[in-house]
């Protein structure tokens, strides 16, 4: 009974692609910028895997004995957001960025302020945790919600719990979504619910992605297709607008998505277990915080060892992420990087380096090989060279 488990460590990008001067991202490297921030990083369990043998990572310590095999992915579509850059995981292609703005057109939020009954506060590029300090004081006297984007595609709605119920956020979101539609279409309408306590803001667990619907069939698709199980846990089912998955789970925090996952991996099924660690991204990348992040790292690290333990003979694990969010770099936005793969198994060869591939989808075309179903539309399987 076998099964391809993928853990997406959102944002751990491992230096700048060749094309991220287009993006503004020259230099980036979100690994290193986390090494920085936080010398002392000590992650031992990803240094047996492999991770400090991956091509351009650049980390002292290092392990002579790896227990996985390694890659460094490239990303093929255009872009740098999460749709992107999972979509890509699963086996599409994306030719084209999302669309982004700087702020939505003036038409536009008239027709989506009369649509919800309300006006709306902001309407411009921002860091989600600066904007709700701005705004939070006439949100809360007004209960108009704030609405921001950033470099990504995505229309974001934050509002106090307390004064919208959630949902009511929700029903805004799902407005929003019908309406972003042609020029306006966007990658993701997203929730952002928050409470206040003292003098801070602090955004809850109950965040909601509307995702567009994936443009072609992916594994997830192909997978479930094939009788099999897809088992989702943290936001997987939103980026995929709900399609191919055949049980999700919610999460609050990392730590509550490791132990989700252990939890789906003691159950019987076969087939695609596929899980988003959101935490690294939206509490450390996007707030620049390098220290944060690299505490959260550890975190993964230290549990990483009972997600191995609750592995079945046949399991396949591995680790990747979708984008960079590079802490050292400016802005508060993703950063346009290669990503590493760690690929484990028992019967998965220890210590081979598989270079430098052309495409995240090689994630998807090498599960599909394993599983035995149909290959996704792009990608080339290394199993062969994984294979024991």
């Amino acid at each position: 009974m076998k099964r391809v488990i993928i853990i997406v460590l959102d944002s751990l990008g491992i230096g700048a692609l060749p094309d991220a001067e287009n993006y503004g991202d020259s230099g980036a490297d979100t690994l290193a910028g986390i090494k920085m921030a936080k010398p002392d990083l000590y992650i031992p369990n990803l240094i047996k895997m492999g991770l400090s043998l991956i091509d351009g990572v650049n980390l002292p310590e290092k392990t002579n004995v790896p227990l996985a095999s390694y890659a460094r992915l490239a990303e093929m579509s255009k872009g740098k957001d999460t749709i992107t850059g999972h979509w890509e995981i699963a086996g599409i292609y994306t030719p084209l960025p999302f669309k982004t703005f700087e702020r939505f057109p003036d038409v536009f939020i008239k027709a989506y302020e009369e649509a919800i009954g309300i006006g709306i506060l902001g309407n411009y590029a921002a860091s989600g945790t600066e904007i709700i300090k701005e705004l939070g004081p006439e949100h809360k006297s007004t209960g108009k919600p704030i609405i921001y984007t950033s470099a990504d595609s995505v229309f974001q709605i934050a509002a106090n719990t307390d004064v919208v119920p959630l949902s009511k956020l929700y029903r805004y979101c799902e407005t929003a979504r019908k309406m972003l539609v042609g020029d306006l279409s966007v990658g993701r309408v997203i929730a952002r619910p928050f409470i206040e306590s003292g003098n801070k803001y602090i955004r809850t667990s109950d965040r909601k992605d509307y995702a567009v619907s994936p443009t072609d069939r992916t594994m997830l698709d192909i997978v479930k297709d094939a009788g099999m199980i897809v088992y989702a846990v943290g936001k997987i089912s939103d980026i995929f607008n709900g399609k191919g998955i055949s049980i999700s789970m919610h999460t609050d925090s990392n730590k509550d998505g490791m132990e989700k996952t252990i939890r789906a991996l003691h159950a019987d099924f076969e087939g695609l277990l596929f899980t988003n660690l959101v935490e690294f991204d939206s509490l450390y990348g996007h707030r620049r915080d390098g220290i944060g992040y690299g505490m959260a790292l550890e975190e993964f690290d230290a549990g990483l060892p009972e997600i191995i333990k609750a592995m079945k003979d046949e399991d396949v694990l591995i680790l990747c992420a979708d984008h960079g969010n590079d802490p050292s770099h400016k802005g508060w936005d993703h950063t346009r990087e290669y990503v590493p793969a760690l690929i484990y198994g028992k019967n998965i060869r220890a210590g081979v380096n598989l270079g430098t591939r052309s495409s995240f989808a090689d994630l998807s075309a090498t599960a599909a090989e394993y599983l035995g179903v149909d290959a996704p539309a792009i990608g080339e399987s290394f199993l062969k060279d994984v294979s024991l």
